[in-house]
């Protein structure tokens, strides 16, 4: 790897500043900008590193469970895998705008490769409007004692869009322990009928601007009943209705089903994540 310009490790003193540059662009960023505007408050929230690279932060990448470039060209994406290589890997995947994430793992696949799955089209959506169609009124928040009937669907979800059972290798207890987290935060909704989960989603993000959902799901015998749409506008609308927020989220371009859930509901694009899943 041609030697460069180092990353530098960002400090507390840089996160106005950095937040001030995301907000340009708050839907691509809103999974950094949530943590930086919580460690604004404690620092122990931002759960992971903010790297910088040139004078005036030309680029930018956040280092945690996910490693998310969110800003640079080339040389920055180099000096960030510089960084990276030289430490143990903590990520699951690289996330974020897709210029930079698929610039960033050319440097890094031959490190960390190969990846064990690459998504390099997956359209970010946005919208900013209380959804259009039916909203799902039997979708709501989840309650802290639902948690034992929530977190199987939560399991079978993560299986079927990431591969792997997030309770492996000992993961069980922090998986459920996450679960919780976000129930008790409300931001878990669901459709419950007869004590099972029909539909699922959550709020896997939230700055002050904007909710990125994550984690939508329908039960396999309840599919193509519409129950996707009506739900995913449910927790839309809570969003932007409820919290004055935008909705955001990002879908794999070959779900040809999904996408056309979301357009019915009103998302339109707003620009292109990738996702290398490790």
């Amino acid at each position: 790897m041609l030697k460069l310009a180092g990353a530098r490790l960002l400090q507390g003193r840089d996160l106005a500043s950095v937040r001030s540059l995301l907000e340009s662009d708050p839907v691509a960023a809103c999974m950094v900008l949530s943590r930086i505007e919580a460690a604004e408050i404690d620092p122990v929230y931002l759960s992971g590193e903010l790297w910088g690279y040139g004078s005036g932060f030309d680029g930018l990448c956040y280092s945690g469970a996910n490693l998310i470039p969110l800003r640079g060209g080339r040389d920055a994406m180099r000096a960030f895998a510089d960084r990276a290589s030289r430490r143990r890997r903590v990520c699951s995947s690289l996330v974020g705008p897709a210029r930079q994430v698929m610039s960033l793992w050319s440097e890094l696949s031959a490190h960390w490769g190969p990846a064990r799955e690459v998504r390099p089209e997956q359209p970010l959506l946005a919208l900013s409007e209380p959804p259009a169609g039916w909203v799902d009124p039997a979708v709501r928040q989840v309650r802290s004692e639902e948690l034992d009937s929530y977190l199987p669907a939560a399991v079978s979800m993560f299986v079927e869009e990431v591969g792997v059972d997030p309770r492996s290798n000992g993961g069980a207890v922090a998986y459920r322990a996450r679960i919780a987290d976000l129930i008790a935060s409300g931001r878990a909704f669901a459709r419950f009928e007869d004590g099972q989960v029909v539909f699922k989603a959550e709020i896997g993000a939230i700055s002050g601007t904007v909710g990125q959902i994550q984690g939508v799901w329908v039960h396999p015998d309840r599919r193509g009943s519409g129950l996707g749409a009506a739900g995913t506008a449910a927790v839309a609308d809570h969003l932007v209705r409820g919290m004055g927020r935008r909705a955001s989220l990002y879908v794999n371009d070959f779900n040809i089903a999904a996408r056309a859930a979301y357009r019915k509901v009103g998302f339109r694009r707003a620009g292109t994540f990738s996702t290398v899943l490790l």
